[in-house]
C-alpha cells in the first residue's frame, strides 16, 4: 500500500471515530477516539472466525506503519510545539520549581522504583528479566505523556497551580525520559564495561542541556522573523518551517528534539503574542496549531488502538500486567510525594497535589513508541511491549475517565 493511501485511511478512520465520539459518546476526544479504535480492533478479532480475511487485511495495513518512527520523526515535534505554544509561560514560570523537580528528579526516581519492582515481580513469576532491561522499561514508562495529558485536562477544571504542574511536567519530562531511556539502552546493548557514570552524565548534558539551549535559539529566531512582518499566511508557514526544520536539525546535532520543541513553543507563544503578531495573525496562528493538534491527536490515538491487532499477547501475561499497573501507580506516587515533602516550603501546592499529580500523570503513545523501538534481538521484548500497552490503556481509559470524579472529590469548590 502506498503512503498516500495509508495516510488517507488513517485520516478517514480518525475523522469517523471523532465524529461518533462527538455525536454520541461525548467522551474527552483522546479517550473517545481510543475507545472506538480499541472496539474496532476487538471486533475484528472477534470476527476473525467468520471472515479471517478482514482481520488479515487490516493487520497487514497496521504492520506497514512504523509507530515509533511516525511518532518520533513526524508527530511529536508538532504536538509538543502546539502544546507549549498554548501554555502561558508566565504562569508556568511561577511553578518552575515544582515542574523541574518532578520532571527531572521524579522521572529518575520512578525509573529506579519501577525497574527494581519489575525485576522482583518477574523473578517471582518465573520470567527472570535482566535488571538493566527492567530499568529500560522503567525509563520508558515513567514520563507522563503531554499528548495524552493536554488532550484530556482541557475538559476538566483544576486549581491553576495543580493543572500547570501536570501540564508543565508532562511537557518537560518526556524529553528527560527519552534521554534516560537512551542512556539505559546503551547499557542494555553494550553492557556496563564500556559505560560509566561520566559518559552517561555527558550524554544527559548534551541531550537535555543542548535541547534547551537550541530551543531558546530557535524560538528567538522564529520570534524575530514573526516580528519583522505582518502577513499571517507567511507567519503560519514560518512556525511550521521552524518546527520541522528545528526538529530535524536537533536530531542531526544529537540533542533532545522534544525539549527543543517545548522551549521554542513556550518562547514563541509567550513573546510573539506581546510584540510580534497582530491580533489577526495571532488568531490565525492559534487556530492553525489548535487544528494541527486536534488532527494529530486523533490519528495518534487511533494508531494506539489499532496496535492491539499486532500485539504479541499471551494469557500468561495477564497477571504480570495487572501487577505492573499497580507498581507504576505506586512508583509514580512515591516519585512525586518524596520530592514534594522534601521541598514543601518552596512549592505552591497543597497536600492533595501528589494524589492528583499521580492520577493525572497519564501515559500514552510516547511510552509505546519507545517500547516498540527496542530491537527484536533483545530477549523479552514482546513481554515489555505488552506490559507497556496494558499500562497505557489503563492510564488513558481508566485514569482519564475517572479524573473528573477525583477532581470533584479533592477540589469540590472548583
Amino acid at each position: 500500500m502506498d503512503l498516500f493511501t495509508l495516510i488517507t485511511l488513517l485520516l478517514v478512520v480518525s475523522a469517523l471515530f471523532a465524529y461518533i465520539n462527538t455525536r454520541f459518546l461525548k467522551l474527552p476526544d483522546a479517550i473517545g477516539v481510543m475507545v472506538l479504535s480499541l472496539l474496532f480492533s476487538v471486533g475484528l478479532v472477534a470476527l476473525n472466525a467468520i471472515q479471517p480475511s478482514w482481520l488479515s487485511a487490516v493487520r497487514q495495513t497496521v504492520e506497514q506503519i512504523d509507530f515509533g518512527r511516525v511518532l518520533f520523526d513526524v508527530m511529536l515535534s508538532f504536538l509538543l510545539f502546539a502544546g507549549a505554544f498554548h501554555t502561558d509561560p508566565a504562569q508556568l514560570r511561577a511553578e518552575r520549581r515544582s515542574v523541574m523537580l518532578f520532571a527531572f528528579v521524579g522521572v529518575l526516581l520512578s525509573t529506579f522504583l519501577v525497574g527494581t519492582g519489575l525485576y522482583y515481580i518477574a523473578l517471582w513469576l518465573g520470567y527472570g528479566l535482566a535488571y538493566p532491561l527492567c530499568l529500560l522499561f522503567g525509563s520508558l514508562i515513567s514520563p507522563t505523556d503531554p499528548i495524552a495529558v493536554l488532550g484530556i485536562l482541557a475538559k476538566f477544571k483544576l486549581p491553576d497551580s495543580v493543572k500547570l504542574n501536570i501540564v508543565g511536567e508532562s511537557l518537560f519530562n518526556d524529553g528527560v525520559g527519552v534521554v534516560v531511556f537512551a542512556s539505559i539502552f546503551r547499557i542494555v546493548v553494550n553492557g556496563t564495561d564500556n559505560i560509566n557514570a561520566g559518559s552517561i552524565g555527558l550524554l544527559f548534558l548534551e541531550e537535555a542541556g543542548g535541547g534547551v539551549l537550541f530551543g531558546l535559539l530557535l524560538g528567538f529566531v522564529i520570534f524575530r522573523l514573526l516580528r519583522s512582518i505582518d502577513h499571517y499566511q507567511t507567519e503560519v508557514i514560518i512556525t511550521v518551517a521552524g518546527v520541522m526544520g528545528g526538529y530535524l536539525l536537533a536530531q542531526t546535532l544529537h540533542i533532545s528534539g522534544p525539549l527543543a520543541m517545548v522551549v521554542a513553543g513556550l518562547y514563541v507563544g509567550g513573546n510573539a503574542r506581546k510584540g510580534a503578531m497582530s491580533h489577526t495573525t495571532e488568531e490565525y496562528v492559534d487556530k492553525f496549531w489548535e487544528i494541527v493538534d486536534s488532527i494529530l491527536n486523533a490519528v495518534l490515538f487511533v494508531l494506539i488502538g489499532l496496535e492491539l491487532l499486532i500485539l504479541e499477547f499471551k494469557s500468561s501475561y495477564i497477571l504480570i500486567c495487572f501487577l505492573v499497573i499497580g507498581l507504576v501507580l505506586l512508583a509514580r506516587f512515591v516519585s512525586i510525594w518524596l520530592p514534594f515533602r522534601t521541598a514543601r516550603r518552596w512549592l505552591d501546592l497543597d497536600d492533595k497535589a501528589p494524589v492528583m499529580l499521580t492520577w493525572g500523570g497519564l501515559r500514552g503513545g510516547l511510552s509505546i513508541a519507545m517500547a516498540l523501538s527496542i530491537p527484536n534481538e533483545l530477549p523479552d521484548k514482546g513481554l515489555l511491549v505488552t506490559i507497556t500497552y496494558a499500562v497505557v490503556l489503563f492510564s488513558v481509559i481508566v485514569q482519564g475517565l475517572t479524573m473528573e470524579r477525583l477532581i470533584r472529590r479533592l477540589y469540590p469548590a472548583g
